[in-house]
Protein backbone atom coordinates (compact mmCIF):
# COMPACT_ATOMS: atom_id res chain seq x y z
CA UNK A 1 0.00 0.00 0.00
CA UNK A 2 1.59 3.23 -0.52
CA UNK A 3 1.95 6.05 1.84
CA UNK A 4 2.55 10.01 1.50
CA UNK A 5 4.59 11.74 3.75
CA UNK A 6 2.29 13.86 6.27
CA UNK A 7 2.86 17.35 6.23
CA UNK A 8 2.95 18.87 9.10
CA UNK A 9 1.46 22.65 9.66
CA UNK A 10 3.60 25.32 9.54
CA UNK A 11 4.53 27.21 13.06
CA UNK A 12 4.91 30.78 12.71
CA UNK A 13 6.61 32.91 15.91
CA UNK A 14 6.63 36.09 15.50
CA UNK A 15 9.56 36.33 18.32
CA UNK A 16 11.55 34.11 16.28
CA UNK A 17 14.36 35.20 14.07
CA UNK A 18 14.87 31.46 12.62
CA UNK A 19 13.10 32.38 9.14
CA UNK A 20 16.07 35.44 8.77
CA UNK A 21 18.67 32.70 9.21
CA UNK A 22 21.28 32.78 6.35
CA UNK A 23 24.52 30.41 5.84
CA UNK A 24 26.97 32.93 6.12
CA UNK A 25 30.00 31.14 4.64
CA UNK A 26 27.88 30.74 0.98
CA UNK A 27 26.64 33.81 1.20
CA UNK A 28 29.65 35.43 1.85
CA UNK A 29 31.10 32.98 -1.20
CA UNK A 30 28.78 34.09 -3.22
CA UNK A 31 28.88 37.62 -2.83
CA UNK A 32 32.71 37.75 -3.21
CA UNK A 33 31.83 36.09 -6.76
CA UNK A 34 29.27 38.34 -7.52
CA UNK A 35 31.27 41.19 -6.54
CA UNK A 36 33.82 40.17 -9.08
CA UNK A 37 31.51 39.13 -11.64
CA UNK A 38 29.81 42.57 -11.99
CA UNK A 39 32.80 44.25 -11.63
CA UNK A 40 35.44 43.07 -13.48
CA UNK A 41 33.74 40.94 -15.80
CA UNK A 42 30.96 42.71 -16.76
CA UNK A 43 31.94 46.27 -16.42
CA UNK A 44 36.06 46.00 -17.09
CA UNK A 45 37.11 47.13 -13.63
CA UNK A 46 40.43 46.00 -11.61
CA UNK A 47 39.33 48.26 -8.71
CA UNK A 48 36.29 49.31 -6.28
CA UNK A 49 36.00 52.04 -4.02
CA UNK A 50 33.57 52.90 -1.52
CA UNK A 51 32.18 55.47 1.22
CA UNK A 52 33.45 54.18 4.63
CA UNK A 53 30.76 55.67 7.49
CA UNK A 54 32.41 53.60 10.12
CA UNK A 55 28.82 51.66 10.32
CA UNK A 56 28.46 48.12 9.97
CA UNK A 57 27.36 48.04 6.54
CA UNK A 58 29.95 49.62 4.84
CA UNK A 59 32.30 47.92 7.24
CA UNK A 60 31.03 44.91 5.48
CA UNK A 61 31.31 46.15 1.78
CA UNK A 62 34.81 46.84 2.59
CA UNK A 63 35.89 43.21 4.01
CA UNK A 64 33.62 41.89 0.98
CA UNK A 65 35.44 43.83 -1.65
CA UNK A 66 38.91 43.65 -0.04
CA UNK A 67 38.31 39.23 -0.63
CA UNK A 68 37.32 39.69 -4.08
CA UNK A 69 39.99 42.17 -5.39
CA UNK A 70 42.52 42.14 -3.30
CA UNK A 71 43.14 45.62 -0.61
CA UNK A 72 45.31 46.78 -2.66
CA UNK A 73 43.17 47.49 -4.98
CA UNK A 74 40.18 48.56 -2.56
CA UNK A 75 39.83 52.36 -1.90
CA UNK A 76 37.81 54.09 0.90
CA UNK A 77 36.80 57.40 1.37
CA UNK A 78 35.93 58.72 4.73
CA UNK A 79 34.20 61.79 3.96
CA UNK A 80 32.66 63.60 7.86
CA UNK A 81 30.66 66.30 8.34
CA UNK A 82 31.32 69.00 11.12
CA UNK A 83 28.31 67.10 13.35
CA UNK A 84 29.81 63.61 12.43
CA UNK A 85 30.29 61.36 15.14
CA UNK A 86 33.95 61.19 16.03
CA UNK A 87 33.64 57.76 17.24
CA UNK A 88 32.49 57.07 13.01
CA UNK A 89 35.71 58.23 11.57
CA UNK A 90 37.49 56.29 14.71
CA UNK A 91 35.75 53.11 13.03
CA UNK A 92 36.20 53.91 9.83
CA UNK A 93 40.05 54.30 10.06
CA UNK A 94 39.42 50.81 12.32
CA UNK A 95 38.53 48.86 9.40
CA UNK A 96 40.89 50.59 6.70
CA UNK A 97 43.96 49.20 9.40
CA UNK A 98 42.38 45.64 9.88
CA UNK A 99 41.98 45.07 5.82
CA UNK A 100 44.98 47.41 5.15
CA UNK A 101 43.16 49.11 1.83
CA UNK A 102 43.61 52.75 0.72
CA UNK A 103 41.68 55.49 2.20
CA UNK A 104 41.48 58.83 2.32
CA UNK A 105 39.35 61.57 4.33
CA UNK A 106 37.72 64.41 2.90
CA UNK A 107 35.74 66.54 4.82
CA UNK A 108 32.89 67.85 3.47
CA UNK A 109 31.95 70.65 6.06
CA UNK A 110 33.62 73.71 3.67
CA UNK A 111 31.67 72.60 0.71
CA UNK A 112 28.32 71.75 2.59
CA UNK A 113 28.02 74.89 4.94
CA UNK A 114 29.54 76.63 1.66
CA UNK A 115 25.99 76.44 0.07
CA UNK A 116 24.09 76.53 3.52
CA UNK A 117 25.99 79.57 4.55
CA UNK A 118 25.24 81.70 0.81
CA UNK A 119 21.89 80.23 -0.02
CA UNK A 120 20.02 78.08 2.90
CA UNK A 121 20.82 79.26 6.12
CA UNK A 122 17.65 78.27 7.15
CA UNK A 123 18.03 74.69 5.63
CA UNK A 124 16.42 71.99 8.37
CA UNK A 125 18.22 69.54 10.11
CA UNK A 126 17.20 66.52 7.58
CA UNK A 127 17.91 68.95 4.48
CA UNK A 128 21.56 69.08 5.95
CA UNK A 129 21.46 65.65 6.57
CA UNK A 130 20.55 64.82 2.49
CA UNK A 131 22.64 67.86 0.95
CA UNK A 132 25.39 65.96 3.16
CA UNK A 133 25.01 62.35 1.86
CA UNK A 134 24.84 64.00 -1.99
CA UNK A 135 27.98 65.93 -1.43
CA UNK A 136 30.01 62.56 -0.65
CA UNK A 137 28.16 61.08 -3.57
CA UNK A 138 29.69 63.39 -5.83
CA UNK A 139 33.16 62.95 -4.07
CA UNK A 140 32.90 59.24 -4.72
CA UNK A 141 31.99 59.48 -8.63
CA UNK A 142 34.43 61.84 -9.08
CA UNK A 143 36.91 59.90 -7.40
CA UNK A 144 35.93 57.38 -9.23
CA UNK A 145 36.61 58.89 -12.80
CA UNK A 146 40.40 59.69 -11.29
CA UNK A 147 41.35 56.15 -9.59
CA UNK A 148 39.01 53.98 -12.95
CA UNK A 149 37.52 52.28 -9.72
CA UNK A 150 33.73 51.29 -9.46
CA UNK A 151 31.31 52.94 -6.88
CA UNK A 152 30.07 50.26 -4.44
CA UNK A 153 26.97 50.49 -2.59
CA UNK A 154 26.09 49.85 0.61
CA UNK A 155 22.55 49.87 1.96
CA UNK A 156 20.40 46.69 2.70
CA UNK A 157 17.23 45.58 1.97
CA UNK A 158 15.25 46.57 4.99
CA UNK A 159 16.19 50.36 4.50
CA UNK A 160 15.59 50.18 0.92
CA UNK A 161 12.20 48.57 1.55
CA UNK A 162 11.76 51.59 4.34
CA UNK A 163 12.84 54.23 1.80
CA UNK A 164 15.59 55.22 4.16
CA UNK A 165 18.24 56.54 1.77
CA UNK A 166 19.05 60.10 0.56
CA UNK A 167 17.60 59.43 -3.61
CA UNK A 168 20.14 59.77 -5.99
CA UNK A 169 22.72 59.41 -3.13
CA UNK A 170 22.89 56.30 -1.00
CA UNK A 171 21.67 54.56 -4.28
CA UNK A 172 23.39 55.51 -6.84
CA UNK A 173 26.53 53.13 -7.31
CA UNK A 174 25.89 50.68 -9.67
CA UNK A 175 26.79 47.96 -7.82
CA UNK A 176 25.73 46.97 -4.85
CA UNK A 177 25.89 43.56 -2.83
CA UNK A 178 23.86 43.93 0.17
CA UNK A 179 20.59 45.48 -1.59
CA UNK A 180 18.75 41.69 -0.62
CA UNK A 181 20.37 41.15 3.22
CA UNK A 182 18.19 42.48 6.01
CA UNK A 183 19.26 44.63 8.58
CA UNK A 184 19.50 41.50 11.29
CA UNK A 185 21.36 39.52 8.11
CA UNK A 186 23.89 41.89 7.59
CA UNK A 187 24.55 41.82 10.97
CA UNK A 188 24.57 37.99 11.17
CA UNK A 189 27.15 38.08 7.85
CA UNK A 190 29.50 41.03 9.20
CA UNK A 191 30.43 38.55 12.19
CA UNK A 192 31.21 35.93 10.25
CA UNK A 193 33.62 37.97 8.12
CA UNK A 194 34.89 39.65 11.18
CA UNK A 195 34.17 43.08 10.96
CA UNK A 196 35.37 44.72 14.77
CA UNK A 197 32.36 43.71 17.25
CA UNK A 198 32.63 47.20 18.46
CA UNK A 199 31.17 48.13 14.69
CA UNK A 200 28.27 45.82 14.84
CA UNK A 201 27.40 46.23 18.32
CA UNK A 202 26.57 49.63 18.35
CA UNK A 203 23.65 51.20 17.15
CA UNK A 204 22.85 52.08 13.95
CA UNK A 205 22.72 55.59 12.63
CA UNK A 206 22.95 57.31 9.24
CA UNK A 207 24.85 60.16 11.58
CA UNK A 208 23.04 62.94 9.71
CA UNK A 209 21.64 64.47 12.66
CA UNK A 210 23.31 64.73 16.36
CA UNK A 211 21.63 61.76 17.96
CA UNK A 212 19.71 60.42 15.46
CA UNK A 213 19.30 56.41 14.92
CA UNK A 214 17.76 54.53 12.36
CA UNK A 215 15.56 53.04 14.78
CA UNK A 216 15.06 56.15 16.76
CA UNK A 217 13.49 57.11 13.49
CA UNK A 218 11.76 53.93 12.42
CA UNK A 219 10.10 53.63 15.39
CA UNK A 220 10.49 49.80 15.54
CA UNK A 221 13.71 48.01 15.89
CA UNK A 222 15.21 46.27 13.11
CA UNK A 223 14.84 42.68 14.19
CA UNK A 224 11.14 43.15 14.81
CA UNK A 225 10.47 45.26 11.34
CA UNK A 226 12.41 42.66 9.46
CA UNK A 227 11.07 39.34 10.52
CA UNK A 228 7.48 41.45 9.36
CA UNK A 229 9.53 42.49 5.83
CA UNK A 230 10.30 38.73 5.55
CA UNK A 231 6.61 37.90 5.59
CA UNK A 232 5.17 40.51 3.46
CA UNK A 233 7.74 39.84 1.16
CA UNK A 234 7.07 36.49 0.80
CA UNK A 235 3.28 37.66 -0.20
CA UNK A 236 1.63 37.52 3.32
CA UNK A 237 -1.03 39.82 3.76
CA UNK A 238 -0.99 42.64 6.47
CA UNK A 239 -4.58 40.99 7.92
CA UNK A 240 -2.46 37.19 7.66
CA UNK A 241 0.25 38.62 9.58
CA UNK A 242 -2.02 40.07 12.47
CA UNK A 243 -3.86 36.83 12.47
CA UNK A 244 -0.37 34.95 13.03
CA UNK A 245 0.35 37.40 16.06
CA UNK A 246 2.30 39.78 15.29
CA UNK A 247 1.01 43.06 16.87
CA UNK A 248 -1.30 45.52 14.43
CA UNK A 249 0.42 48.46 14.70
CA UNK A 250 3.48 46.79 13.86
CA UNK A 251 2.92 45.39 10.84
CA UNK A 252 0.84 48.59 9.71
CA UNK A 253 3.62 50.90 10.54
CA UNK A 254 5.80 48.50 8.72
CA UNK A 255 3.68 48.20 5.62
CA UNK A 256 3.32 51.74 5.38
CA UNK A 257 6.63 52.28 4.93
CA UNK A 258 7.20 50.02 2.18
CA UNK A 259 4.17 51.17 0.01
CA UNK A 260 5.01 55.13 0.51
CA UNK A 261 8.53 54.53 -0.84
CA UNK A 262 8.38 52.58 -3.96
CA UNK A 263 8.85 55.19 -6.09
CA UNK A 264 12.49 55.78 -4.39
CA UNK A 265 13.53 52.09 -5.63
CA UNK A 266 12.55 53.42 -9.31
CA UNK A 267 15.07 55.43 -11.94
CA UNK A 268 12.95 58.47 -12.99
CA UNK A 269 9.70 57.44 -13.84
CA UNK A 270 9.49 57.36 -18.31
CA UNK A 271 6.37 57.91 -19.69
CA UNK A 272 5.98 55.30 -22.04
CA UNK A 273 4.94 55.74 -25.96
CA UNK A 274 6.60 52.11 -27.03
CA UNK A 275 7.58 48.89 -26.30
CA UNK A 276 11.18 49.60 -26.16
CA UNK A 277 10.91 52.27 -23.11
CA UNK A 278 14.13 51.91 -21.93
CA UNK A 279 14.23 50.82 -17.82
CA UNK A 280 10.65 50.09 -18.58
CA UNK A 281 10.41 47.11 -21.24
CA UNK A 282 13.80 47.30 -23.45
CA UNK A 283 15.83 46.06 -20.13
CA UNK A 284 15.07 43.66 -17.44
CA UNK A 285 12.62 45.09 -14.69
CA UNK A 286 14.25 46.15 -11.61
CA UNK A 287 11.83 46.71 -8.75
CA UNK A 288 8.01 46.02 -9.07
Amino acid sequence: MQTFPVLKPTIYDPSSDEPLRINAPLVAEWLVEFLRDEVQRRRGFSKALLGLSGGVDSSLVAYLCARAFGPENVYAFLMPYKISSPQSLEHGMLVVNNLGIHHRVIEITPMVDAYLEYYEPDASPARIGNICARFRTIILFDQSAKLNALPIGTGNKSERLFGYFTWHADDAPPVNPLGDLFKTQVWQLARYVGVPEVIVEKPASADLIVGQTDEGDFGISYQRADRILHYLTQGYSPERLIEIGFPEAEVRLVKNKVDSTHWKRHLPTVAMLSTTAIGEYYLRPVDF
